[in-house]
């Protein structure tokens, strides 16, 4: 048994935030396989970093270019995605059958570009979905304004949809509630998979920020704690969307709830523990991606004390509370959060074409 063998056990699974070729060839995601990692994420920022800081896909670039001079470079990038987002469901997808469907997922993401279209966002879903072929891929889409309609028609169709970027309750139910739309509309709900990416040390980021600005006795007293207060007040909120009462019509057609997941776990405040946001938000249905630096921080000290997302939720209706009577105002924090990050996604996404564009100049200059 490994660790994260034991925090499966308290009902958190474990996701790697990151991807890349050598990852994928070298037996490394096998390993985490075995170690107990039941999924992998990815965004526009992880495959920027993967395609530009390192030669992994320069071979590729050269003879995708041989085979059609005149490739764009946003086929670039999808040919080289697709395939190593089939790659890594291929290796999951043992976890995806040994526990019925719940597990052992990657998510593949919309252009960033296209979170304020709705239109474009189906379609694009759509067209990924259908390249990509495989029952263990998560289609991951904004939660904005608009983004909300399109995750509601993409669930009727029956494509799972990572729905990610949500920072406070209102973007949380806003989806969650498409979510049981999209599936009251589904032929077959009982093979669609989603997850809500509610993200966690960003908004304790911005909100300390914001705190210290303030700068009195009390407000500093209050930083850290927004980002755990938040994600366990959305917790709460997701027994009381997903129980009996509200979605028990549902579940008995076989449906699944939508598990939150807890996104941006990498611990950003040198001062907080390197653990903080995976060892605070431990609860059944759950689940938790963390970049490669808190997974080996977890797995070297990490600490698995049981539902602590279950722990004091009215100490977190407390710590909400709290910030405006200091003078933060909680609901433009997530809501700047929100903007910030369709925005830094979007210029990830456009600084990846500009790093395949050069890449693909030298190739083709010989």
């Amino acid at each position: 048994m490994t660790i994260f063998n034991d925090i499966h056990q308290a009902g958190t699974s474990v996701w790697f935030d990151f991807i890349r070729r050598d990852l994928l060839e070298d037996g490394g995601l096998a390993g985490l396989v075995t170690e107990g990692i039941r999924g992998v994420t990815s965004n526009p920022s992880i495959f920027q970093k993967a395609i530009a800081d390192s030669t992994e896909y320069d071979d590729d670039i050269r003879e995708a270019l041989e085979a059609e001079p005149d490739c764009s470079v946003n086929d670039l990038y999808e040919s080289f995605a697709i395939e190593d987002i089939r790659a890594a469901a291929d290796i999951l997808r043992s976890v995806y059958d040994e526990s019925d469907g719940a597990d052992g997922f990657v998510s593949l993401e919309v252009s960033p570009l296209l979170a304020s279209d709705t239109e474009a966002t189906v379609s694009e879903a759509r067209r990924l979905w259908a390249a990509v072929d495989r029952p263990n891929v998560l289609i991951k889409v904004p939660a904005t304004a608009e983004g909300v309609p399109a995750i509601e028609q993409l669930i009727g169709e029956g494509i799972n949809v990572n729905v990610t970027l949500i920072f406070s309750l209102g973007h949380y139910e806003s989806i969650a509630r498409a979510y049981i739309r999209g599936l009251e509309a589904a032929e077959d709900p009982s093979r669609i998979a989603s997850v809500a990416s509610f993200f966690v040390s960003r908004v304790d980021t911005l909100t300390d920020t914001r705190l210290t600005e303030v700068g009195t006795d009390r407000a500093l007293a209050l930083r850290g704690q927004a980002g755990i207060a938040n994600s366990k007040l959305a917790y709460r909120l997701y027994e009381e969307l997903f129980g009996e009462d509200s979605f028990g019509h549902l579940a008995a057609r076989g449906a699944r709830p939508q598990r939150l997941l807890w996104a941006s776990t990498g611990t950003k405040n040198p001062e907080y523990s390197d653990v903080l946001y995976v060892e605070e938000l431990i609860g059944p249905n759950t689940v938790n991606t963390a970049p490669p630096a808190t997974i080996d921080a977890f797995r070297h000290h990490g600490e698995v004390r049981g539902a602590t997302l279950l722990e004091d939720w009215d100490g977190a209706d407390a710590a909400i509370a709290s910030l405006a009577t200091v003078g933060v105002d909680f609901d433009d924090v997530t809501a700047q959060l929100q903007e910030d990050g369709v925005a830094a996604f979007a210029a990830a996404f456009q600084s990846l074409m500009a790093t395949l564009g050069e890449k693909a100049g030298l190739v083709r200059a010989g």
